[in-house]
């Protein structure tokens, strides 16, 4: 191998001096951004919020996201209504989120109050407490040998971090505490000091 060939390769010198490559060195902008909504879709489903986040911030220029992203949204590779739905099933049933932290969470992906409000009505206002009630359980269960306070304490805070109203929870746990034999209206950390 002569001391040109080693240098160019076996394909050549790099770039192509002919051909496409030539011509169109950096892609246009229209690639850039159907290629990032491409990647992001293969790994898990996105709203068009988060598509449009994600390609701005590699500079694709809004009017050219929005092409794309409509395109996307017409062939259904981006329906935010199913995203919404499908996102409150699986935070609920899950993780088991309320309502409320399922909103926040929501609107941060970029979902629009209306399409959101209309996912959130999968979940009423029975599914909320079923939920609730599993959670306090599963807490005051793991809870079970410590002083009634703390377990009530823990409990509401678990339950606030999913988006509990206090109400909800003062509620169960004090049922569930009286289910197990353990009276906790005369707590003076209760439920009514603020907890």
């Amino acid at each position: 191998m002569t001391s040109s060939n080693r240098r160019r390769g076996r394909f050549g010198t790099e770039p192509p001096s002919t051909g496409s490559a030539e011509q169109d060195a950096e892609p246009d902008q229209e690639s850039v951004a159907r290629a990032i909504a491409l990647r992001l879709l293969t790994s898990s489903a996105r709203s068009r919020g988060q598509l449009a986040d994600a390609m701005a911030r590699k500079g694709v220029p809004e009017d050219v996201a929005d092409k794309v992203l409509d395109r996307f949204t017409e062939v259904g590779l981006v329906d935010d209504t199913e995203y919404a739905r499908m996102l409150v099933r699986t935070r609920h049933a899950e993780r088991g989120l309320s309502r409320r932290a399922i909103a926040v969470e929501l609107r941060r992906r970029g979902i629009d109050d209306e399409t959101a409000g209309d996912a959130l009505g999968q979940v009423d206002s029975d599914d909320e407490e079923l939920a609730a009630r599993a959670l306090v359980r599963r807490k005051l269960a793991s809870t079970s040998g410590l002083e009634p306070q703390t377990r009530s304490r823990r409990t509401f805070a678990a339950l606030a971090r999913r988006g509990y109203p206090a109400g909800l929870v003062a509620q169960l746990v004090r049922e569930e505490l009286a289910r197990e034999g353990v009276d906790a209206s005369g707590d003076p950390d209760g439920f009514d000091a603020g907890l």
